[in-house]
């Protein structure tokens, strides 16, 4: 059974930079794509970043790219955010799914393609 567990959320300013972790158990990272994504309230869930099984890939939505970087290791996924604006305020979710590379190139930042979820990890920037 997966289990995710998102943390380092908090408040920064503009400009600033956090590094989240998202601690996952139950699983292989070289047979689950993995992604984050971020939700502010009355808004649709955003997939901002993505790592392919295997993690030797990534994806990046066009709002973060240049500025956020998903990486991962045997235990933990994480997501270090630079030049933080208040636009990024939102709570912050990892995600897993098996999958293939191939299908999770293609739907990696879907919120519906994933069916485990962290509860979630607060973001401000002011």
């Amino acid at each position: 059974h997966v289990q995710l567990v998102e943390s380092g959320g908090g408040s920064v300013q503009a400009g600033g930079s956090l590094r989240l972790s998202c601690e996952a158990s139950g699983y292989s990272y070289s047979s689950y794509c993995m992604a984050w994504f971020r939700q502010v309230p009355g808004k649709r869930r955003e997939g901002i970043a993505a790592i392919y099984p295997q993690g030797l890939t990534t994806d990046y939505a066009d709002s973060v790219k240049g500025r956020f970087t998903i990486s991962q290791d045997s235990f933990k996924l994480y997501l270090v955010m630079s030049n933080l604006e208040p636009e990024d305020t939102a709570m912050y979710y990892c995600a897993a799914v098996s999958a293939s590379a191939a299908d999770c190139q293609r739907d990696a930042l879907k919120s519906a393609y994933f069916n485990h979820w962290g509860q979630g990890t607060q973001v401000t920037v002011s």
